[in-house]
């Protein structure tokens, strides 16, 4: 299928590759004009043939609103909108509406991978009428994993972005575990090699995972982690994990109290968020701020 990708960023360009290496055409659009396959979303929507599918992947609130805005004038009624962005469902409710009110049609799609997705999959989480999704199911196909797991309709619109808000809360809370367990270990004098008890839990254990070998593989670039300040960012996404357990009365202990560590990290050189930045370093290309 044919299929327009606004934003090509490190997720966008990546999955511009995946998805034209399964063989479907894919015309991007960019605001550097480096990386763009066309010069404008004029141009984009030009290209392709009805009913068009375009997939937006650019930062969550003003620049997916406007962005929106202007496929609404230029789509037509049977076309699709996908935002594979981060976000927020409420924000999906409202594009689902101003575009339903042109006969166009929404899917928003969470999307997680990072920059290992293009070998990968990416894991696919996306929500909205079966209609449209029909019409974006090729793409969800050459995005995900291969074998039976890694997408998934959640349901109706905003479904797929809250899914993949509560994956990224869980995220926060596993990751915290993680850097915890790793302060403790480097802060006793019994324990001579940290790195080396991180590797042997990569197998047999309970708590082995990918975020673990991921950690691993920071430890082995820097096995004391003291080239990195111990800031770690807070995407959004957490904070709204959060606020949607607190709206329907869910207790999210382990959740929060990640939020909240990262917060901590603001006023301190803490090495828990050592470990925290590393990883979303290592996972999504994150950035680290060096000492």
């Amino acid at each position: 299928m044919e299929l327009g990708l606004v934003g090509l960023g490190k997720m966008g360009g990546n999955m511009r590759e995946r998805i034209r290496r399964a063989g479907h055409t894919v015309v991007g659009f960019d605001r550097n004009p480096d990386l763009a396959d066309v010069h404008s979303l004029e141009e984009l929507v030009g290209k392709l043939k009805g009913p068009r599918v375009v997939w937006v992947m650019v930062p969550a609130g003003a620049a997916t609103q406007s962005t929106v805005d202007e496929l609404a004038e230029l789509l037509e009624p049977g076309d699709v909108v996908v935002d594979g962005g981060n976000s927020r469902w409420t924000d999906d409710e409202k594009h689902a509406e101003e575009l339903a009110a042109k006969g166009i049609g929404f899917v928003d799609c969470g999307v997680s991978g990072g920059v290992w997705g293009l070998e990968n999959g990416y894991a696919l989480m996306y929500g909205g009428e079966a209609a449209n999704v029909a019409k974006v199911q090729p793409v969800f196909d050459a995005l995900k994993p291969e074998g039976a797991f890694g997408a998934v309709h959640a349901g109706k619109v905003g479904a797929g972005h809250f899914a993949k808000m509560v994956h990224n809360g869980i995220e926060y809370a596993m990751m915290q575990a993680y850097a915890e367990g790793w302060e403790l270990l480097e802060k006793v004098d019994s324990v001579t090699d940290v790195r080396e008890v991180f590797r042997s839990w990569q197998e047999g254990t309970v708590i082995r995972s990918w975020l673990l070998d991921l950690a691993v593989n920071a430890l082995d670039e820097d096995e004391h982690l003291d080239k990195l300040r111990g800031f770690a960012q807070d995407s959004g996404e957490g904070r709204w994990t959060v606020e949607a357990a607190i709206d329907n009365a869910v207790p999210l202990p382990a959740i929060t109290a990640s939020l909240f560590a990262r917060f901590a990290s603001r006023q301190d050189d803490s090495p828990q968020m050592k470990m925290i930045a590393a990883l979303r370093n290592q996972f999504g290309g994150h950035a680290v701020e060096k000492k």
